[in-house]
């Protein structure tokens, strides 16, 4: 099922047709999702770390998570969700005209790993655009960036890609990361679509904190030898200020998002948050007075996925058919940075 975008800003109070400060609504034609086949349940973990299968799930309420195999690498993720989103939207790759893949866990610093994507699928008229350090937040900037893309006449169809290859940059001896993250792609191919339903409002907003960091490989810190020694090049991540921020921005953003749109929580069907704990999801939806049910869960299967985990619960709410036409869906992420946002889409 489609689900249609059509924009708008500032207006508390919207029509059907009013399209606020977008020329023209758009709209998701078509969700995919991939995840790697290896599940690394909690009990590999506990084997080899300072922690049990009980403080995980307490802590997190991951059960188990996908990690990449040897070999494959994030654009061949990207390729697969990329694929299952083209499939079902009914274009090809020859149709798009941008192909956005936000990931920090990019196959190298350079070339673009959205041109190796758009290479391997094919786009042949299609640009690349990376967005390299929005991190868990990528998901939400990519689909309002292919929004406001779309505005432009000779742009038609726009394919954004969330994922990360966390597995990867996460630290073997790290209890504190280890445990909370997985693998995995999503992808949504964006297009215009007629007047009427979509993206009502949405909420942007970012704080600088090194809390969640990777803090060498870059400009200020090269890598050498010490840097590696010092397992530098793994993230790390403040837990204490991670729960803070979250559970403050993303009821905020919330509410802000649905406040431009003349609309309170309970009239929102179904919230796709980020995945990056069960407890911080569950924290938000209390915040907003909404019962738990209304958010969709992919964090117990597949761990925090970054800037994937948003797409995870909009294709599985997609294709289970649960999304019915007319009903309201807030997405929303916080990520590294901290940079968080909303959207608030009515489904056509």
């Amino acid at each position: 099922m489609p689900m249609t975008v059509a924009s708008t800003t500032e207006s508390p109070a919207l029509s059907h047709t009013d399209t606020g400060g977008l020329r023209v609504p758009v709209g998701i034609v078509g969700t995919g999702c991939h995840v790697p086949s290896r599940v690394v349940p909690n009990a590999e973990l506990v084997a080899t770390l300072d922690t049990t299968d009980a403080w995980i799930r307490s802590r997190t309420g991951i059960g188990e998570r996908r990690w990449l195999e040897e070999g494959r690498t994030t654009s061949d993720m990207c390729v697969a969700a990329a694929r299952e989103a083209l499939e079902r939207s009914g274009r090809s790759a020859a149709d798009l005209d941008a192909v956005i893949v936000a990931t920090f866990t990019y196959d190298q610093p350079l070339p673009s790993t959205a041109l190796i994507v758009k290479e391997a699928l094919g786009a042949t008229r299609a640009f690349p655009l990376d967005l390299s350090q929005a991190a868990c937040a990528g998901g939400v900037y990519g689909m309002l960036t292919a929004a406001h893309l779309l505005q432009n006449d000779r742009i038609h169809n726009v394919l954004v890609i969330g994922a990360e290859c966390l597995s990867r940059v996460t630290d073997p001896e790290d209890r504190s990361t280890r445990v909370f993250f997985g693998d995995a792609a999503g992808a949504v191919v964006m297009s215009r679509t007629e007047p009427g339903f979509g993206l009502l409002s949405w909420d942007l907003d970012a704080s600088l904190s090194y809390a969640v960091e990777i803090p060498a490989g870059g400009a200020s810190r090269p890598t050498t030898e010490e840097t590696v020694a010092a397992r530098g090049q793994f993230l790390k991540m403040d837990g204490r200020t991670v729960w803070t921020e979250a559970t403050k921005r993303l009821p905020e953003s919330i509410l802000t998002a649905l406040g431009r749109a003349g609309l309170r929580p309970g009239d929102v069907d179904h919230y796709m948050l980020h995945q990056a704990n069960l407890n911080i999801v569950h924290e938000a939806m209390d915040a907003l007075g909404v019962d738990r049910s209304r958010a969709g869960i992919s964090v117990d299967r597949y761990g925090n996925t970054g800037a994937a985990t948003v797409f995870t619960v909009l294709h599985q709410a997609m294709e289970a058919g649960r999304v019915a036409p007319g009903e309201l869906v807030v997405v929303s992420a916080i990520g590294a940075g901290f940079i968080w946002g909303t959207l608030c889409l009515r489904a056509g």
